[in-house]
């Protein structure tokens, strides 16, 4: 590569003087010739930023899981009556926090389970096929089991964190969540 000032100057496009060239060409005045240029300084120093920002990065997620496993078993949160829930059908609700969208499904008289609504493979909203005894992710057709939350279809590799459920007095309460892998 040569150096900076050995470069010969271009030729504009359409044959005209620099001085007769549209105003935006003027005030982009980069040289096609000199377009691909990087000094080698440069380039370290973009690679320098680029690593410390993965660094940064990287202790920012180990601190999320910290403060992630600091918080310690979510409250007890009251979902629904039991006489809300007909069999066969299914009840949205957020646990633990208001914004994780999660899914009540009653598929018998005694059997109640619930599981976040968001897909695994890239947090599209899952829906429930009660009569199929699954759940399906409309975005890249994935598939997951109603009983157990594991994938059985399409890209999602991981199971959809499991809602524990407590019947108490005619109520739905989700008590904890279960992480699988």
């Amino acid at each position: 590569m040569l150096p900076l000032d050995q470069y010969e100057e271009s030729k504009m496009p359409d044959g005209r003087p620099r001085e007769a060239q549209p105003k935006w060409r003027q005030d982009f005045p980069v040289d096609v010739a000199q377009d691909e240029y990087v000094a080698r300084r440069d380039f370290v120093k973009f690679l320098v930023l680029t690593s410390f920002a993965f660094t940064i990065g990287q202790f920012w997620i180990v601190v999320q899981n910290r403060l992630r496993q600091r918080r310690g078993k979510p409250p007890m949160t009251r979902i629904a009556a039991v006489a809300d829930v007909p069999v066969g059908a299914a009840l949205s609700f957020n646990y633990p926090g208001a914004h994780d969208p999660c899914v009540l499904v009653r598929t018998d008289e005694q059997t109640y389970l619930a599981y976040g609504q968001k897909c695994t493979h890239l947090s599209c909203a899952v829906l429930p096929r009660v009569s199929e005894r699954s759940f399906r992710c409309p975005c890249h057709e994935g598939h997951f089991d109603m009983m157990t939350g594991q994938p059985t279809a399409g890209p999602p590799r991981r199971p959809l964190p499991r809602i524990l459920l407590e019947v108490r007095h005619g109520q739905i309460y989700a008590t904890d969540v279960e992480l699988r892998t």
